[in-house]
């Protein structure tokens, strides 16, 4: 452990359809860092996770329900990726507004692979610089991003990468910005 995240509490929202290793490997280096993680989703049910987006994967147990979470409980958010998983959060009302709390408040947010959809959908990545999966890149730019193909990208707080390839460098980033905290916010709520 190497406690850079000690008395840090992240929240990974997530739902059906995620990448399990994009869930995995940040929520285990965050915790090797010191932060206590937890996995908020739709319900309390299990989540069925995915390998490369099409292979049925692990259940896995969830912490809390995000209509019952508030980002006042958290330091910091991660959004990780598979196609479904995204595309279920940001038709939900809770989810979304819990993570434009994140960027109202300044708190650090990662994203990786597909998991930006939902930034969109929450109106935060307006003059932003991000990177994502190739498949959602005209979206990012249509909802303002300026979009760039890189293995992770920081824009004061948050933490972008492309798919699991680049999940080590996205995790020693999130820990990096999770250790610093919170970031200035602009006025529209995106950080600045």
């Amino acid at each position: 452990m190497t406690n850079e995240l000690d008395g840090r509490t992240v929240a990974i929202l997530a739902t059906d359809g995620v990448e399990l290793v994009e869930l995995v490997q940040p929520r285990d280096e965050l915790r090797r860092a010191g932060a206590r993680v937890d996995l908020v989703s739709l319900s309390t049910d299990p989540i069925r996770s995915m390998n490369g987006d099409i292979e049925p994967a692990d259940m896995v147990e969830v912490d809390r329900a995000v209509a019952d979470v508030s980002a006042d409980d958290y330091d910091a958010l991660v959004l990780p990726g598979g196609t479904i998983n995204p595309d279920n959060l940001r038709a939900d009302p809770d989810a979304v507004a819990f993570v434009q709390a994140f960027f109202t408040a300044g708190k650090p947010v990662g994203a990786i692979c597909h998991g930006p959809w939902t930034l969109i959908e929450a109106d935060v990545v307006r003059g932003r610089t991000l990177t994502s999966y190739p498949s959602i890149r005209t979206d990012l730019r249509n909802a303002g991003a300026t979009v760039v193909d890189e293995e992770v990208v920081c824009d004061e707080g948050l933490v972008t990468s492309r798919n699991p390839g680049d999940l080590d460098a996205f995790c020693a980033k999130l820990v990096e910005e999770f250790a610093e905290g919170r970031h200035p916010v602009h006025p529209a709520g995106a950080t600045a």
